[in-house]
């Protein structure tokens, strides 16, 4: 008898999840623990026992990439989707399947079939949520979770953020969130034509640069709009120096 899995639905389409509980409903081994209508309840209602999570990527409020990033990871995910345009990416990065609406029974079985035999591995969240954006795009919102709380901030507004060990500090409109993610891992998220990395702990918003200013014998810091001064390392200092000179 195969092993029980517990399995978990997240889309914004009622149909779609009808669909998806009519397809396990064949197998008596998988257990629906957890059927979502919107990113926000997928993060509350994920936990780390769920074996297989069916992933919709264009949902309202928080997109299924973004739910994924806040989530305790499942061990296979598949993605079930109007839009192939990641597919590709996501593959690349060992996501199980991709279901392209509208799929066959015999192409959710062959998905269900590549789950069991990944089982053992966890994907890896992170970078397909990276992969989600595609090449030549970056971020434009920052997901935070915060106990049962999600914190949405927009990139636009993004002032500055500061490396706090495995955290970043996100300053956006006068206020501050902590985001479990390195400043490197952020970093590349952002576009750097928008944001600079200007030490090794920090990275500022170019439109919020007021000026650079000389800070000791041989030490320069970044004057923020607001007042905040931002300490700059010599190879921060050259890659602002060469941003704002282009502008």
């Amino acid at each position: 008898m195969s092993a029980r899995l517990r399995a978990m639905i997240v889309d914004d389409e009622e149909l779609a999840r009808r669909y998806l509980r009519e397809m396990l409903s064949a197998h008596e081994e998988i257990e629906i623990v957890a059927e979502c209508a919107n990113g926000f309840e997928a993060v509350k209602a994920a936990g780390a026992s769920t074996d297989l999570l069916f992933l919709d990527i264009q949902m309202p409020k928080l997109d299924g990439f973004e739910a994924l990033e806040l989530m305790e990871p499942p061990r296979c995910v598949i993605f079930v989707t109007a839009y192939d345009e990641y597919a590709l990416k996501a593959f690349d990065v060992h996501a199980v399947d991709y279901l392209l609406k509208p799929f066959s029974a015999e192409r959710f079985e062959e998905a269900l079939a590549r789950a069991r035999e990944r089982m053992g591995q966890t994907p890896p969240v992170l970078q397909l949520a990276a992969a989600a954006r595609g090449p030549g795009r970056f971020m434009e919102r920052i997901v935070v979770k915060d106990g049962a709380s999600v914190h949405v901030v927009a990139v636009e507004d993004l002032d500055w953020v500061e490396a706090q060990d495995d955290y970043v500090a996100l300053h956006a409109k006068g206020k501050s969130v902590l985001k479990q993610q390195t400043i490197s891992a952020l970093e590349a998220a952002l576009d750097p034509a928008l944001f600079v990395r200007i030490h090794r702990s920090w990275i500022v918003n170019l439109e919020r640069v007021e000026k650079i200013e000389p800070y000791g014998k041989d030490s320069k810091v970044a004057l923020l709009k607001g007042g905040k001064r931002v300490p700059v390392s010599r190879s921060g200092y050259g890659r602002i120096e060469k941003l704002l000179g282009s502008r």
